[in-house]
């Protein structure tokens, strides 16, 4: 009997890097515009100087599956109404291809995402999840992250829909 375990490998980038970025955000806006508070209509417009901003801004982690781009998730400064939140990272962003859902992409990028966050001296991953996304809470909650007491709206085509924070320690 012949098992092929699928290859997949998850890689920080770097400003250079920004049409990757560039080029999987947008596949991520198309399939999935529901996810995001931004659309498609908006960044496919955005010129090089706008991507390479956003590299410099945050960290971007992108996921290859048996060597195809299917996912990508940033890492950066939380941040409230008052500022920066010391010690506590924001993962965002996140992404997978709807036909590699459930293979471990996503566990991966977690997984990059805190490691990245910890190298940087954070104690705590903070998240955003949409209240009606049952899969992704599930998820998050498999992976450690627990319900924090903050609720928002998500803004994007339907003012009614609500995103909860989830906190995963780092320590």
């Amino acid at each position: 009997m012949l098992v092929c375990m699928a290859e997949i490998v998850v890689q920080v980038l770097d400003e250079g890097d920004w049409q990757n970025y560039r080029r999987l955000r947008l596949k991520a806006l198309e399939k999935n515009p529901e996810a995001f508070a931004s659309d498609l209509a908006d960044e496919q417009h955005y010129d090089e100087s706008v991507w390479r901003e956003r590299m410099r801004r945050s960290r971007r982690i992108l996921a290859l599956l048996d060597n195809r781009e299917v996912g990508i998730a940033s890492v950066g400064e939380a941040r409230d109404e008052d500022g920066v939140m010391e010690g506590m990272a924001e993962l965002f962003g996140m992404w997978v291809a709807p036909d590699s859902r459930g293979t471990g992409v996503a566990w991966q990028l977690v997984t990059a995402a805190a490691e990245e966050a910890r190298r940087e001296g954070h104690r705590q991953l903070r998240l955003w999840v949409g209240t009606d996304n049952g899969r992704a809470v599930g998820f998050y909650s498999s992976y450690g992250f627990r319900p924090a007491d903050q609720r928002r709206t998500m803004g994007g085509p339907d003012p009614s829909a609500e995103e909860i924070a989830m906190t995963l320690p780092l320590q």
